[in-house]
């Protein structure tokens, strides 16, 4: 059985002026001789995690390891240098998918009152339901590429993802009140915002991800139009491997297995490089996930 989550028909014209920003994108890097790195960033067939946007060193941390103490000070100075490093190829524009609840299809919940939050793990409106799930920290760094990898400071996001068992809030059976798993942060100084979430489940069709949108602004989050960049955040594998033996993710652990990054049907064209986040900590004390996202 088809699951409905799988249904993320883009239309011919995006897919075919995606693929030829891709491969124009590739063109470039094979012509500067990048070409053995980028194969070593592509995942083979057993659908292995590809190199992070946002890692120096080509590595990823591992899951299971714990994250080395410093002061979010430190860290965040880490990851924006880190991202300034790395700026100059544009995320890639995907899907929203069937629930994004910007209004675009069904509710709109960009028009609430309280969407504007760091920690989303809760409903809120005439609902304070919490999702259940293991911790997530998302941190996204901005950067404006048409003017030299700067800061895009003020810019503001809304990402949503489905909860530990694949589901979406205001639009699954029995989740139709809920709004939980999504918000909007504002990008400061650095171009940084970050969100507290759970670790997204897996559904059958989809490699795990969060969906967000960027726009000019906090203003802009509302009105029709004002979207710069729509894309999606892939997770890694070892990480989603170990999130997915403990309980409360058993439906996840089941779909897990049977989508791989090359076999996505968003992530697949590329192995998602430029989407899969950094991503460390542990189940105890929760996890961390970073990505630089140029526009």
């Amino acid at each position: 059985m088809t699951s409905p989550h799988s249904n993320h028909d883009r239309g011919l014209a995006f897919d075919l002026s995606t693929l030829l920003s891709r491969r124009r994108t590739l063109g470039v890097l094979l012509g500067t001789g990048t070409a053995a790195a980028l194969a070593a960033c592509t995942p083979g067939p057993g659908g292995g995690s590809a190199t992070p946007s946002g890692t120096s060193s080509g590595t990823v941390t591992p899951a299971q390891s714990t994250t080395a103490a410093t002061s979010p000070s430190a860290q965040a100075t880490s990851t924006v240098t880190r991202a300034f490093a790395e700026c100059g190829v544009e995320i890639p524009g995907e899907t929203l998918g069937p629930y994004p609840g910007d209004g675009s299809n069904g509710p709109n919940v960009l028009e609430a009152s309280g969407v504007v939050r760091r920690d989303i793990r809760s409903s809120f409106g005439t609902s304070d339901t919490k999702a259940a799930g293991v911790p997530l920290t998302v941190t996204l760094t901005l950067l404006d590429n048409a003017n030299g990898c700067s800061p895009m400071a003020g810019a503001a996001v809304y990402v949503w993802h489905c909860d530990q068992n694949g589901k979406y809030s205001l639009y699954d059976r029995g989740l139709e009140n809920e709004n939980y798993l999504r918000g909007v942060q504002e990008a400061d100084a650095n171009g940084q915002l970050t969100f507290s979430t759970i670790y997204p489940g897996a559904y059958m069709g989809r490699w795990p991800h969060i969906h967000f949108e960027v726009f000019e602004s906090l203003s802009n989050t509302s009105k029709a139009g004002q979207v710069l960049a729509v894309s999606q955040i892939a997770l890694t594998e070892s990480a989603c491997k170990t999130v997915y033996a403990t309980a409360g993710y058993e439906a996840s652990a089941r779909s897990f297995p049977k989508t791989t990054l090359a076999s996505d049907n968003v992530f697949g064209d590329d192995g998602g490089i430029y989407q899969l986040a950094t991503i460390s900590g542990s189940v105890a004390g929760g996890y961390t996930a970073a990505l630089s996202v140029t526009i």
